[in-house]
């Protein structure tokens, strides 16, 4: 009930702050273009100052995921358990919600507010589909995430469409083959775990 009740608390917070997010942009006196640019990305925007700010905020959520790592999948998998065994479950959320909102300030500038819970969301619900393993699970979301950035900003070079389409494109492509993989594995253990029919009993044949 509390996942659940967090789930709905997320899907409408999430709505609300995006269109606070329009507000303020249509209340911001700046060029139009520029309103445009933070919705949907513009990669070429991200100057050498940026990139400087952006890898050392990489960084820093890299090295704060390390330090929290085990107690933040501890927390993750059985929040009750891990409250009980004396993990700082609350004071663990919003480190994770600290990091988060950094990630996200910083995908921001290059795919843009309205797609960027296409390298959030997609590659880790892609991951689920092919592996339930608390290591690969996070590894292959980077890599999903990573080949869908790289991918659209590869595909949008020289373009004049912004960069969000062909990065959600590429994750959700990604997302549709993990999930017919998952499906044809499942589909392909079920069979196997399958139990046999069971034997017909022999009719007694009169001689």
């Amino acid at each position: 009930m509390r996942a659940r009740d967090r789930n709905s608390i997320i899907g409408v917070l999430m709505p609300f702050g995006l269109g606070l997010g329009v507000l303020f942009l249509a209340l911001y006196p700046g060029r139009s273009a520029n309103k445009f640019g933070l919705l949907t990305g513009q990669v070429v925007a991200v100057d050498d100052p940026r990139l400087v700010t952006m890898l050392a905020t990489s960084a820093v959520v890299l090295a704060v995921l390390a330090v929290v790592w085990r107690p933040l999948l501890f927390a993750s998998v059985d929040p009750d358990g891990a409250a009980a065994r004396g993990v700082p479950v609350r004071g663990l959320s919003l480190v994770f919600m600290v990091v988060l909102g950094l990630s996200v300030a910083m995908a921001v500038q290059v795919v843009g507010a309205l797609l960027v819970l296409s390298l959030l969301i997609t590659p880790a619900a892609a991951a689920v589909r092919v592996s339930a393993s608390p290591l690969w699970v996070p590894v292959l979301s980077v890599v999903f995430a990573t080949a869908s950035a790289v991918g659209g900003i590869l595909l949008a070079l020289g373009g004049s469409v912004p960069i969000s389409p062909y990065v959600t494109t590429i994750s959700f492509a990604i997302y549709v083959a993990c999930r017919l993989l998952g499906d044809r594995r499942s589909r392909r253990g079920w069979t196997r775990r399958r139990p046999a029919p069971a034997a017909q009993p022999e009719t007694a044949t009169s001689l």
